[in-house]
């Protein structure tokens, strides 16, 4: 069971955090720094590895926060081969579209984020499929949400499952915790997602995504293009 996005904080904060998630089953957590923090925490990332080991597996996802498509491709391209998962803040439309037609991103998170609509169309879903760009629908947007907020939320969220099923674009479900009282059992994951309109398979499909995105990453230097790669 794997979640790609739990807020980045202090070495002691990430160590409290991820053993709340393994008590609760997760398997593997990144923890999600931007762009100006990304460097930082990257120092202490071995020692939170080494005192997690036979617990839970963590690593670290760049999350890029910027409104400029020349500057996401700019950070894309220095990160890409330092972190084990790049996504993109969504919710701009121009940021939306940069991110998935760009192959280096994995996903772009959060592409409704404060939109009246899901931020994707069959035009934009279909550069998802084409460029294996994951789109990522955080858990704790209906966790610290209420009343009509809640509701365009998951109007959003069927929204992006309906052209999921349509285009088969990857999809990423994450929890977006960011603090213990934000993590959730997997079990209480898998039946809220449930509970908004995916199947158990789909939902058992996100994590599979999740963890295709990492395996992919560590030999991402290796390929030449989707699906060729150079051996030795």
């Amino acid at each position: 069971m794997f979640d790609l996005n739990i807020k980045g904080d202090s070495y002691e904060k990430n160590l409290r955090l991820a053993m709340q998630a393994a008590s609760y089953d997760w398997e593997h957590i990144n923890f999600a720094y931007d762009q100006n923090n990304f460097d930082l925490a990257l120092t202490f990332k071995q020692d939170l590895q080494n005192n997690l080991k036979n617990m839970i597996d963590v690593d670290y996802t760049l999350n890029i926060k910027s409104d400029n498509p020349n500057e996401i491709r700019k950070i894309t391209r220095k990160y890409r081969n330092k972190a084990s998962c790049i996504s993109v803040s969504g919710g701009n439309l121009k940021v939306n579209r940069t991110s998935l037609e760009n192959i280096q991103v994995d996903i772009l998170s959060k592409p409704y984020f404060k939109r009246y609509d899901a931020g994707i169309n069959h035009v934009l879903a279909r550069e998802a499929n084409d460029n294996n760009v994951a789109i990522e629908i955080v858990f704790n947007d209906i966790l610290k949400s209420y009343l009509a907020h809640r509701s365009k939320i998951l109007a959003n969220f069927r929204e992006i499952y309906r052209l999921h099923r349509k285009y088969e674009f990857p999809l990423v479900l994450s929890s977006g915790a960011e603090s213990i009282f934000d993590i959730r059992t997997v079990k209480d994951f898998q039946a809220v997602f449930t509970q908004t309109g995916l199947t158990e398979m789909e939902v058992n499909n996100s994590f599979r995504t999740s963890f295709d995105i990492l395996e992919f990453n560590k030999d991402r230097k290796n390929m030449i293009l989707s699906g060729v790669r150079v051996v030795e």
